[in-house]
């Protein structure tokens, strides 16, 4: 993030909410001055004011930082807009659907970036009636494997963890056209698109 909270933001989320500064003061327990001087830009909240600032605006801090409000009115949702997340100290495959700020056992976790798939992580994907079988021609040791193998269409994510010295090798409900991820503990994240 490259700025703090901005004094138009403030005060652009205070009037959409109906309050005064003396309102948003009484509710941080602050001066009305202090809101003002926030507005103006001739002062900055408190670091320790972040979240009681965020929380009595009704928006995220993520929405305070950055100026930008979600209205969330979920018009049409896109699973293709996957993003995955693995924790490197308890494994944890996190997903989300677009963008977020991910975090596991106290680290901000960058989503993974998906790479085409090469040689070495080649699989093969039957059709058997409605189901496509994958198979992923790696090595599953201990310290070299395939840890997920997901298939994300337009409107579902189907996800199977993989552990080190069994197969990779499982089965997905067809569901249209989408993509298959493929992750490996060495690696990282590839991406093959599936008709």
């Amino acid at each position: 993030m490259n700025s703090y909270i901005t004094g138009s933001t403030v005060k652009r989320l205070r009037e959409a909410k109906g309050m005064t500064q003396a309102v948003l003061a009484e509710k941080l327990c602050v001066s009305s001055k202090a809101v003002s001087k926030w507005e103006t830009g001739k002062g900055l909240p408190d670091i320790t004011l972040v979240e009681p600032l965020a929380k009595a605006l009704g928006v995220s801090v993520m929405e305070l930082m950055s100026g930008d409000t979600v209205t969330n009115k979920n018009k049409a949702g896109n699973m293709l807009r996957s993003r995955f997340y693995v924790c490197p100290l308890c494994g944890n495959i996190l997903h989300t659907t677009g963008d977020a700020v991910i975090s596991c056992c106290g680290i901000t976790l960058p989503p993974l970036e998906a790479e085409g798939m090469d040689g070495e992580h080649s699989f093969t994907l039957e059709n058997v009636e409605d189901e496509h079988f994958l198979t992923v021609n790696h090595e599953m040791t201990k310290t070299h494997y395939i840890s997920f193998a997901a298939y994300v269409t337009s409107d579902r994510l189907q996800l199977v963890k993989f552990y080190p010295e069994g197969n990779a090798e499982t089965r997905f409900q067809r569901s249209g056209a989408g993509y298959l991820y493929i992750y490996c503990n060495k690696h990282g994240l590839m991406k093959q698109k599936i008709q």
